[in-house]
């Protein structure tokens, strides 16, 4: 340990530089600043450094060495992710993966392609386009979002409701453990031997190794695929008619909701053609063979009608299927043109209290008195209200703070959990007390301990400290002076 204090960021650095190209070993606080933080900009600190590894070795040395001195590495992908799970410390080593962007392998027969972690989500699809295929898991910022980030964070997408999340998804993962080890998880078999690390693993936000290599399922385009718009002047009837269009026993590929403000932002960014009068907007799509297409086609359109729909639009080619996702898929960006700021939250519910839960949000929309915006997937019941406020305004980012861990004690009140796709990260690490008690965020530490014993792996996100932990500390703060204080007697 004495070792481990001894190391400086100069002496690292140097260290780092004799097997990477010094360029790419960033210790100037310019060039480290767009490292601050990920999607999640209310959340920034600076590293100690930034380091861009280029071959798989690189990383193993990297992790050695940090381990060796008992430095914090934290591996970032894009960036794009909204749970400050890649915010840095001042005392961390950034990993970033950035460089680990080749698609390795695609195998058409067994429907599967290997890849490293730096992938962008979509450039899996267009590579395997030619042969039919696709990647099922697709986040709204899957243009530029890495398949490294979907694994860490267990990402979904509009379409999860019927081809399921990253988990479902990913077949083999080779990775770095904090020692520097290489290993692997999963196999392009059916299933493994042994315990299901790559469940573990999976959404694990980079606390128990870094991910180099991941093969994923390949899925066959569909025959025909169509989406049915449906327009609602209450967000009670659209809430209801999603419950409905699954109690049918029809599965959409899609399911999504979007209420009045994210209508207006969405239509007035991209043009998709949405009533900017209606108080929320249900896009469904149908995909399959043509005839089960235009059986399941009709049947929604009929439902959103029969349920209060006061309008309906079905896409008749690719172009039209194309935009009105593109109005979907653009919200979060175009939601900043409602408010100076805005915080995107993840909660997951089950469908049947969608409704409850969105009247319950007003409610506590009226309170704090701050706008929001619901945008989510409501087929599998994720939901993603966007608080708009200004920072700008001293308190109101707390404001917001307080109303989106409402929002989640909500989701967990009435069975549902503080996330979906976005991760805990730093943001939602108090709610996590909401969620589990203090005997089963022990197993989340055991897990943690095997990976990572020292808790150098992504340290202070994902799993926060037991309640009993903290009660014991406060006491111990109260009966003793801090580490560092002056008693002061009075005479």
């Amino acid at each position: 340990m004495k070792e481990q204090a001894r190391i400086s960021k100069q002496v690292l650095a140097d260290r780092l530089r004799e097997f990477i190209d010094p360029e790419y070993v960033i210790v100037d606080e310019e060039t480290q600043k767009p490292y601050e933080c990920d999607g999640l900009s209310v959340y920034t600190e600076m590293p100690m450094l930034v380091v861009l590894p280029e071959t798989t070795h690189q990383i193993q040395e990297v992790m050695r060495i940090c381990h060796h001195y008992g430095v914090p590495v934290i591996a970032r992908g894009a960036g794009t992710g909204l749970c400050a799970g890649a915010m840095p410390r001042p005392d961390a080593v950034v990993l970033s993966l950035a460089k680990f962007n080749q698609i390795l392998d695609v195998d058409v027969n067994a429907r599967t392609a290997r890849v490293q972690p730096g992938v962008r989500n979509l450039a899996i699809s267009e590579a395997v386009g030619e042969f039919g295929l696709y990647y099922g898991p697709d986040p709204s910022s899957q243009i530029a979002c890495t398949i490294g980030g979907n694994v860490a964070e267990n990402s979904g997408g509009v379409h999860c409701l019927k081809y399921g999340l990253t988990v479902h998804n990913v077949l083999k993962l080779e990775l770095i453990t904090v020692e520097g080890d290489r290993i692997s998880v999963g196999s392009e078999g059916l299933d493994s031997a042994g315990f299901d690390l790559m469940a573990v693993l999976t959404g694990s936000e980079g606390l128990l190794g870094v991910v180099t290599e991941i093969t994923v399922k390949l899925l066959p385009t569909p025959e025909v695929a169509q989406v049915v718009m449906a327009a609602f002047d209450s967000v009670k009837k659209a809430g209801d008619a999603v419950g409905a269009i699954i109690a049918a026993g029809i599965i959409p590929a899609g399911l999504e909701m979007m209420d009045g403000y994210a209508i207006q932002a969405a239509e007035a960014f991209a043009g998709a053609g949405y009533p900017t009068e209606a108080e929320a907007l249900l896009l469904c799509e149908v995909d399959g063979t043509r005839e089960e297409v235009d059986e399941h086609l009709s049947r929604v359109e009929e439902m959103f009608v029969e349920l209060g729909a006061f309008a309906t639009r079905v896409s008749h080619n690719e172009q039209e299927r194309a935009l009105l996702w593109k109005g979907r898929k653009s919200a979060f960006p175009a939601v900043g043109r409602l408010s100076p700021d805005y915080y995107c939250m993840d909660g997951t519910i089950p469908r049947g209290q969608l409704t409850h839960v969105l009247t319950e949000m007003q409610k506590m929309s009226d309170h704090y008195g701050l706008r929001v915006a619901n945008v989510f997937h409501a087929g599998d019941g994720n939901l993603h209200p966007l608080i708009l406020f200004d920072a700008n305004v001293p308190g109101e980012l707390e404001k917001t703070e307080e109303f989106g861990a409402k929002i989640l004690e909500l989701c967990v009140e009435v069975g549902g959990c503080i996330t979906g796709e976005h991760g805990v990260g730093i943001e939602k690490i108090r709610q996590m007390h909401s969620q589990f008690n203090d005997s089963e965020l022990s197993i989340f530490h055991g897990v943690k301990h095997a990976f990572d014993p020292q808790g150098t792996l992504n340290p202070g996100k994902g799993i926060p400290q037991l309640k009993r932990c903290q009660e014991y500390r406060s006491l111990e703060q109260i009966s003793e002076p801090a580490a560092g204080s002056k008693e002061v007697h009075h005479d």
